[in-house]
């Protein structure tokens, strides 16, 4: 063999070989695509949450990558949930609870590292559209930019000339749903997947940390007829629900979603709207997989997939009349359990069932990419799951709402424990739908025990500027205050 022809064998041998190394010391730092979708359930075609629902492109990417079955929010909330994940600490250590303040209008956390920042104090470009902190926390203005660049923003629009399901008990502008005539590229979902792709086809510098916050399907939830279509009227299954529900639950858990504008079960089947929400949620779900198969397409077109990290999650989940309402702002799965995957180098293939946290992302990528560990993290890093997804957590998932309301979630167990001290025990392998309240079971009691130790010690009460879905308990006195109005105990539950 002449010189030539060795040249060329052993020349690509030793690039890869030397890759191969910086990757493995840690020189190579990966580059990450940071997906998020707001009030996305647990209704994903990987997850199992509703049986009918179709997303190929988030289903193909839990199978090259890990899925985990069993993820969980720390808040059931847009603004807590998010500056949770954001920063690496519980709400019940920040006391962001409600829909304000932003959390660096508190003096404590003014100066605190977030995810983007570290990465950005470590080599990494930072980009970031859509809905990533809650509203426009973080790029006001152009002012308080969490990211080296900002795209559009998310929107819901655009609306139609009139409301779609008529007037609603609060009549909230964002209620509403079903479809009208309008265009895909006309919604703010599919520009930001737009800008995205634009990014990634522009070849930016690596590493790069690229964050896409994807607004549907936030009520309202509107979609155009091909996103319908893929779910016919009369084929169509509402959530399973059992009447009566909610006898076996305290009336505390009343209190978490007192008067919201979103809308109860006793709505939906007035209206005759049960069928419809169902739809139109789904409609909404495959519309913005699309926009994430879009942006992956990009990705791998572009040869950038080989040295990313994509992590695909959901701020909390969100009820379609199970537990008797709508929405969010609960304790119990359909409010808490979200899509939390991951793929890309260094993971493996598998579905974990452990119980995790979206707080575990902060310290999971600061592992996977090599950077430096930053000691006010709460969470855990999942690096061993992605490695080996049977390895056990060593902690369960911890969901608050509201200070001193907590839920654990164990792989089989649910536990919750109210402010004023009243309790739910869920069976959650051989009753998924929590339809029976275990708690005054002798039975249960030393269980329930075990999972009442991971309640935080710690629970910080609202920091200074909360409003907006803000419920206290006033322990010594036994008063409930919701939205700065007090609950007597004779007040009716509000059935609408």
């Amino acid at each position: 063999m002449n010189t030539l022809k060795i040249k060329k064998y052993i020349i690509p041998l030793i690039v890869i070989w030397v890759f191969t190394i910086k990757v493995s010391i840690g020189l190579e730092k990966p580059n990450v695509l940071f997906i998020a979708i707001d009030d996305q359930n647990d209704w994903i075609g990987c997850l199992g949450g509703h049986p009918q629902v179709k997303t190929p492109n988030i289903d193909k990417l839990a199978e090259n990558g890990t899925v985990f079955l069993n993820a969980h929010c720390q808040s059931p909330l847009c603004n807590p949930s998010r500056t949770s994940l954001m920063t690496g600490l519980r709400p019940t250590t920040t006391g962001i609870y409600g829909l304000a303040p932003w959390f660096r209008k508190v003096a404590s956390m003014k100066d605190l590292v977030t995810l983007p920042q570290h990465f950005q104090n470590h080599g990494y470009s930072t980009m970031s559209a859509g809905k990533i902190y809650h509203g426009r926390y973080g790029r006001e203005n152009g002012k308080n930019q969490e990211f080296d660049v900002i795209g559009p923003a998310a929107s819901a629009a655009p609306f139609p000339k009139q409301r779609l399901v008529g007037k609603t008990p609060q009549n909230h502008k964002l209620v509403d749903w079903g479809t009208f005539p309008h265009r895909d590229d006309e919604k703010g979902d599919f520009k930001i997947a737009n800008w995205g792709i634009e990014k990634l086809n522009s070849q930016p510098k690596e590493p790069f940390f690229l964050a896409l916050g994807f607004f549907l399907p936030h009520v309202p939830c509107f979609a155009t007829q091909k996103w319908f279509d893929l779910y016919p009227e009369n084929e169509i299954k509402p959530p399973q629900t059992i009447r009566n529900d909610r006898l076996d639950t305290p009336r505390f858990s009343w209190y978490l979603h007192w008067k919201l504008p979103e809308v109860r079960l006793k709505f939906l089947e007035e209206k005759n709207e049960w069928v419809n929400l169902t739809r139109s949620y789904m409609a909404c779900t495959s519309f913005v997989d699309h926009q994430i198969g879009r942006v992956i397409d990009a990705l791998e077109k572009n040869d950038q997939a080989k040295n990313t990290i994509v992590v695909l999650w959901s701020d909390h989940g969100w009820h379609i009349g199970e537990k008797e309402i709508t929405g969010k702002n609960t304790l119990w799965d359909d409010g808490t359990r979200v899509p939390l995957i991951f793929s890309g180098p260094g993971i493996n293939k598998g579905r974990c069932k452990q119980p995790v946290e979206l707080l575990d992302i902060f310290p999971t990528l600061n592992e996977m990419c090599n950077l430096p560990s930053l000691n006010h993290l709460e969470g855990l890093s999942l690096k061993p799951q992605l490695t080996n997804f049977k390895t056990k957590r060593a902690k369960p998932a911890i969901t608050c709402h509201n200070h001193d309301n907590n839920a654990v979630r164990s792989e089989n167990w649910r536990y919750i424990l109210y402010a004023d001290g009243s309790e739910e025990f869920y069976d959650m392998k051989n009753d998924p739908n929590e339809w029976e309240n275990l708690a005054s079971n002798k039975k249960y009691k030393d269980l329930m025990m075990e999972h009442r130790k991971w309640i935080p010690e710690k629970n910080q009460k609202p920091a200074p500027g909360s409003k907006y879905r803000i419920l206290t308990y006033d322990k010594e006195n036994g008063e409930v205050i919701w939205e700065g109005k007090k609950i007597k105990n004779t007040d009716s539950v509000p059935e609408i």
